[in-house]
């Protein structure tokens, strides 16, 4: 039995991965369960799964949970501090980092430092502090398992093959609900067209980084760490029909690829299960309807964002964190409606360009991300630029 702690168990990917658990409950249980605000999923899947305790973030929150949960054995954990605690615990075997943005760094780092695998859905926290993570994970001896549908891809493609081997990673793109747009109306995109994405149902954030391709960017930038490859074997292509999920290119020529239905059920899966495979019920690609599979290039100038991912990773050092938090409070700031979306580049850039090389450690990037969010919300006098 594998004792799973989920981290973000109210987002999307946490609740396909408590789906999951429910299709293999020999083999997997829920230990302990975490959210930001959501209490009232949270109790509503604690009561389902009956883990050891929940954890949620916002301590304001413990007594209103404590509440939901008043007599189910179930311990109540509060404050960012408490998703570190429940990760270090013996009696969770296997931690899934389902959380949205830098709040995922710590407590991944925690996990990993505890001696337990990882299964990452958080690309910000490879994005952030890629060196500082690939490092502790070697020291450590602990497995770091994708659960990105992309980085899954590439996972089970390089599964046999030598390191020597690699040519080239091809991370593929739907390109989101604006590809065909021509630049110009980009003026006039709203939070519900950049929400309504063609192939996925994902949460806000990264719904809003797939439409920006941010998202790609970010995923480049993860695959440079997870893969151990320079960002030059990267490459980016679009693929609307996302059946295709990623593929790597051989040093002979060949190229493997990994296909399915658009479900992170599968990669989530793939993760709690590797090396070995479950049979499954997940709907199957038919192949009577499958008449293309089309590919083009990302235009960089039309989506300035995954421009600017290549930019700060090749700068490296500080300035992926830059990135990270300028497009996290930029995307708040668009969701919030107080910019348009053109106005989500045009911030990031900014940062980065003021910013200065930086170390990589954990309290200087814990003090840029603050430090930069500050900047991007007081640059269009937000209110949130005091609590930054």
């Amino acid at each position: 039995m594998k004792h799973i702690t989920i981290l973000g168990s109210t987002g999307s990917i946490g609740k396909s991965s408590l789906d999951v658990i429910s299709r293999f409950p020999e083999a997997f249980s829920a230990a302990y369960l975490s959210t930001h605000t959501n209490i009232t999923l949270l109790a509503e899947q604690a009561k389902a799964f009956r883990p050891k305790g929940v954890a949620v973030m916002d301590a304001s929150l413990e007594a209103a949970l404590k509440s939901l949960l008043k007599g189910e054995n179930i311990e109540v954990l509060s404050g960012a501090e408490a998703l570190c605690e429940i990760v270090r615990r013996g009696d969770t075997d296997f931690v899934i980092g389902a959380l949205v943005g830098f709040a995922g760094l710590r407590p991944t780092l925690a996990a990993i430092d505890a001696g337990k695998d990882v299964g990452l859905a958080n690309k910000e926290t490879l994005v952030v502090a890629g060196e500082l993570i690939t490092s502790r994970v070697a020291e450590k001896n602990v497995r770091l398992l994708p659960i990105d549908s992309e980085h899954s891809a590439i996972f089970q493609c390089l599964v046999g093959e030598p390191k020597h081997s690699l040519g080239k990673i091809i991370l593929t793109a739907s390109g989101g609900p604006f590809r065909t747009w021509p630049r110009e109306k980009f003026e006039s995109i709203t939070i519900e067209q950049a929400l309504n994405h063609p192939n996925w149902k994902m949460g806000r954030k990264i719904t809003i980084d797939s439409a920006t391709l941010m998202n790609k960017g970010l995923e480049v930038i993860e695959a440079k760490w997870l893969f151990d490859v320079p960002v030059s074997q990267i490459n980016v292509v679009i693929h609307p029909q996302s059946i295709i999920h990623s593929m790597v290119e051989f040093t002979d020529g060949s190229v493997k690829a990994q296909l399915g239905v658009p479900d992170m059920k599968i990669p989530i899966q793939y993760a709690l299960t590797y090396p070995d495979r479950f049979a499954a019920t997940y709907d199957r690609l038919d192949w009577t309807k499958i008449s293309k599979l089309d590919f083009e290039i990302p235009d960089r100038e039309k989506f300035r964002c995954l421009a600017l991912a290549f930019e700060a990773i090749a700068e490296g050092g500080s300035y992926p964190a830059v990135l990270n938090a300028a497009n996290e409070a930029a995307v708040d700031l668009f969701l919030t409606e107080k910019i348009p979306f053109v106005k989500i580049p045009e911030l990031i850039e900014e940062e980065l360009q003021s910013h200065r090389f930086v170390k990589p450690t954990l309290d200087a990037l814990i003090e840029i991300d603050a430090q930069t969010r500050r900047n991007v919300y007081a640059k269009v006098g937000s209110p949130a630029a005091a609590t930054a």
